[in-house]
Order: C-alpha cells, then structure tokens, then sequence
C-alpha cells in the first residue's frame, strides 16, 4: 500500500514529461514550418522582384529606344524639311521681284503664305517630339507666346494669367500635345465664330489637377447650335487624357474648361 502513491507519482510524472516533449516537438515543427514558410515566401517575394526588375528594365529600353527615335525625326525634320521650306521660301520671295504680273505676283505671295504655315506647323512639331519640353512650364512658355501671334493678326486682345504654377511638375508627350491641339482650335473657333474683342488664358495648378481655361467676351454660343468637329475633337482628346472639356455658355461670350490629372 506504501509503494501505490510513488507509483502513481511516478507514472504522473513520465506522463508530465512525455506532455512536454510532444509539446515542444509540435512548437518545433511550427517553428521550422513557419521557417520554411518564410524562406518560400521570401525566395518568391525575391523572384517577383527580379521580375519586375526585368520587366522595367524592359520599359526603360523601350522609351531609351522611342526617344532615340523621336530625337531621330525631330533632327531629320529641322536638317530636312527645314531647309527644304526656306529654300522655297528664297525662291518665291526672288520670284516675286521679277515678276511683272499682278496675277503672278499674288499666286507668290500665297506660295509664301503657305510657306510660312508649313514653317510654322514644323517649328510645332519639332517642339511637340522634344521631350525636354514635357513640363507644365515649358507649355504655358510655348502656349502664351502662340496664342499672342495668332491673336496679333486679328482685333482680339490677348490677355494671360498663371496661378500657383509648379513650372518643373511634369506631364507626358501626348498631354502636351493634346492640350495644345485643343489650345489652337479654342483660339481659331474665337477668332472665327466669337465676334470678340478680347481673349482670357488663364492656367492654374491645384496639387496634381491642372485647369486651362479660355474665355471671350463675344456673341456666345446660340441656342439650340449643334457641335461641331472642333467641339467634339476637344472632347474627345481630354477623354483619351483620362480629363474633361466644358464648352460653357456665359453671357456675353463662351468660356472652354480644360481640366486634368498631371
């Protein structure tokens, strides 16, 4: 009877230590699963990484090799195209001092008229494939200056504000370009449907949202006046930005709001 408690003790205790083995034997098979887990997805984390590592690698090339090629043309047009133009333009300038018919001296003056256009239209070009110009102050520089020199050879006053411009925050080639497009044909439809007499620009950056807007004190836009090409052009260039264009009828004039992320 003596014997029966340390048997029982005994066997508690065995029955305690083969607890705790199996105990830690499981926390160690956690641990080294948890390990092995952590290793497999940190090996995977390292090859998603490479890969996009390659895949950028990848990007970088491409746009190394668009920039090299848009270097390319904008080089071949000022060499080419340039020298081309102002030889004609020489050419139909000596023509014209020669030239004794009043016929013929008006068909020179439109070949220079179409002359200068051409030069003006490659000047644009060449200004749109230069990715040095891809900033929000290179194309308020360009734009102002543009607006100006049309406007001059018309009755419209210009008139030009910039608010809280970040002169160096960038913007993409085809915003640019697409902006500007819709920039010249705001100005054209002004200059030919507005009977204005003076033309607002105003450019205003908020954080990462830049507004252009173009306003006139003209005749408005009747009511009832279908869209035309030039109004659904402006459109659809700010939609392919991912921006909008309100064409909004103030009176007196027309006022056009470009507005997108940068």
């Amino acid at each position: 009877m003596k014997q029966l408690p340390d048997t029982i003790r005994l066997a508690y205790i065995i029955a305690v230590i083969l607890l705790i083995t199996f105990v830690t034997f499981i926390v160690l098979i956690v641990l080294m699963y948890n390990r092995k887990q952590l290793l497999f997805l940190k090996e995977q984390q390292l090859k998603e990484a490479e890969y996009q590592n390659q895949l950028l690698q990848k990007e970088l090339e491409k746009q190394k090799s668009i920039e090299t090629e848009r270097q390319r043309i904008s080089h071949d047009m000022h060499d080419d195209l340039g020298a081309g133009i102002s030889a004609l333009k020489l050419q139909a300038e000596f023509l014209k001092q020669k030239a004794g018919n009043d016929d013929l001296q008006s068909d020179i003056d439109e070949l220079l008229n179409t002359s200068e256009e051409m030069n003006l239209s490659m000047r644009e070009m060449l200004w749109s494939l230069n990715s040095g110009n891809d900033t929000l102050g290179s194309f308020i520089d360009y734009a102002i200056p543009y607006a100006d020199g049309f406007l001059k050879k018309t009755k419209i006053k210009l008139w030009s504000e910039s608010i809280d411009i970040i002169s160096d925050t960038p913007i993409s080639t085809e915003l640019r370009r697409n902006m500007f497009l819709c920039l010249k044909e705001a100005i054209n439809n002004a200059y030919k449907h507005s009977h204005a007499s003076s033309l607002k620009l105003s450019f205003l950056q908020e954080k990462n949202v830049f507004s252009m807007r173009i306003s006139d004190d003209g005749d408005g836009i009747p009511e009832g006046h279908t869209e035309g090409n030039g109004l659904r052009n402006m459109k659809r260039r700010m939609q392919e930005q991912n921006g909008e264009c309100h064409i909004l009828k103030e009176k007196p004039g027309t006022e056009i709001l470009f507005k997108t992320i940068i």
